[in-house]
């Protein structure tokens, strides 16, 4: 099991930045993908951006594609998602996921963090 704490969530302007921190701790795996994914209030938890520990690939929602980057640093067990021209529909809640690569579709997202607020105000 990989435990996960997201960090860096917080007020910032439309147009702004933020960088989302996840340090994972556990048991974590080459076969492994890294995400984020936000949920708004009153809608679903929807897929942001991730990342393999094994590899430099990356996925990201068409929404945030172009504006959003995640990345990691395996030294400290961290992956990150730097913001950038936010916008008020990306106030959420931010969650880091961990899960074993089942295709190169589909994951089994198992493990979650705790969360971490961002709000963007206009």
């Amino acid at each position: 099991q990989v435990q996960l704490v997201e960090s860096g969530g917080g007020l910032v302007q439309a147009g702004g930045a933020l960088r989302l921190s996840c340090a994972a701790s556990g048991r974590t795996f080459s076969s492994h993908r890294m995400g984020w994914f936000r949920q708004a209030p009153g809608k679903e938890r929807e897929f942001i951006a991730a990342i393999e520990w094994g590899s430099i690939i990356t996925y990201y929602a068409e929404s945030v594609k172009g504006r959003f980057t995640i990345f990691r640093d395996n030294a400290k067990n961290t992956i990150y998602l730097q913001m950038a021209s936010l916008k008020p529909e990306d106030t959420a809640v931010y969650y880091c996921a961990a899960g074993r690569i089942l295709s190169s579709t589909q994951v089994a997202w198992s493990s979650w963090g705790q969360g971490t607020q961002v709000t963007v105000s206009s």
